[in-house]
């Protein structure tokens, strides 16, 4: 398996990431069109996976990072299609958005998780810091850890 992990560049990548942004939250979640394209893509550094073992490098992965304040990031919009989960693509997007906040002198990510993600985010040293609330009709809690 070759899966190319990196941040998107170009409006190929741009349009990958948002393929997978839409087949996971809009088509799959039911998450509103208007709520997914929230309009803070143009202040967001953007992940994308690739296969590289696939004709067209199809996306099968992407994120996106924030700095919403000096020094924290906020970890948005991770998302890998559902034939491919478990191939440990999630942690590989996380890898390279955590790499990069580091390098840009973020010290501390935080993020809006889906409860039913929570477990995976505490294996990669995510705590949990707020009760169960809902966005875009979904349970979530908020997440945080330090770089």
């Amino acid at each position: 398996m070759s899966i190319d992990v990196r941040v998107a560049e170009g409006e190929a990548d741009r349009e990958a990431v948002l393929a997978v942004r839409r087949e996971v939250f809009i088509e799959e979640q039911g998450v509103p069109e208007d709520i997914e394209m929230d309009g803070k893509d143009d202040e967001a550094i953007h992940f994308v996976a690739l296969d590289g073992d696939s004709a067209d490098d199809e996306p099968v992965g992407a994120a996106r990072l924030r700095e919403v304040e000096p020094g924290v990031g906020k970890v948005e919009r991770v998302a890998v299609v559902a034939d491919r989960r478990g191939e440990g693509l999630g942690r590989a997007l996380m890898d390279r958005l955590e790499a990069t906040a580091a390098d840009r002198g973020i010290d501390r990510l935080v993020m809006h998780a889906q409860t039913h993600v929570e477990a995976f985010y505490r294996r990669l040293g995510y705590e949990t810091t707020s009760d169960v609330f809902e966005e875009a009709g979904i349970d979530h809690v908020e997440m945080e850890k330090s770089l």
